[in-house]
């Protein structure tokens, strides 16, 4: 898979995927993330990517045109030839990003991820130049760039061979809508007097899941 982040702050991922599983998928060429600055495509002599809003209104609002740039310098010169990328702005108005989200994003060969940043982006982004408007929670930030990271992260732990153990993904929270994982536990059998449930200890493999299953919380 290839993913890749537009963004007014490039800096902010240097260090978010340089390390443990996304940068081992990295590492073992399953995955290859392309950080674009969008400030290189701004037209004029002091990389302006922000205006007033029209209409009025506090805060500055991101222009269209270096976002469009970027995209067509990612469409010719990033993408492989023949991929058509699958384009997403985070926005606080966008829909909601769930974990199916990342099952249906994980099939996808390329995704282009735009950070929003300030007031917005102008609507015509929206309207005209990507696939989907998202967003990971019902709270605003200060810009896309901790979304990218969190939607980037939920996706690539997703791809074959990632985890290492296919069966890491399986019966997890949030698998289906609604459900959520079950209880976990680890050595020591007794820590403090608190005791791990004994249907674990059993070695029976039926009774543990049946366990699970009674114990697994929904929402």
């Amino acid at each position: 898979m290839q993913l890749i982040l537009l963004t007014l702050f490039p800096d902010y991922f240097s260090s978010v995927f340089s390390t443990s599983i996304i940068k081992r998928a990295i590492e073992a060429e399953k995955l290859s993330i392309s950080v674009v600055n969008i400030r290189d495509f701004a037209q004029d002599k002091h990389h302006v990517t922000d205006d007033r809003p029209y209409g009025g209104g506090p805060g500055m609002v991101m222009k269209i045109e270096p976002i469009d740039l970027a995209l067509q310098y990612c469409r010719t010169k990033l993408v492989p030839e023949g991929v058509t990328p699958f384009i997403v702005l985070t926005s606080a108005k966008g829909a909601a990003f769930t974990q199916q989200t990342a099952v249906e994003w994980s099939a996808k060969a390329s995704i282009i991820m735009i950070c929003g940043h300030y007031e917005g982006v102008d609507e015509r982004v929206a309207q005209q130049l990507v696939d989907a408007e998202v967003r990971v929670g019902d709270f605003v930030l200060t810009g896309g760039e901790p979304a990218v990271a969190v939607m980037a992260d939920a996706v690539c732990r997703l791809l074959p061979g990632v985890l290492g153990n296919e069966q890491s993904t399986k019966g997890e929270s949030h698998e289906s809508p609604g459900q959520l994982g079950f209880p976990q536990y680890t050595r020591p059998e007794v820590y403090r007097d608190w005791p791990v449930p004994s249907p674990l200890l059993s070695g029976n493999h039926a009774d543990i899941q049946a366990w699970r299953e009674a114990q697994r919380a929904t929402e």
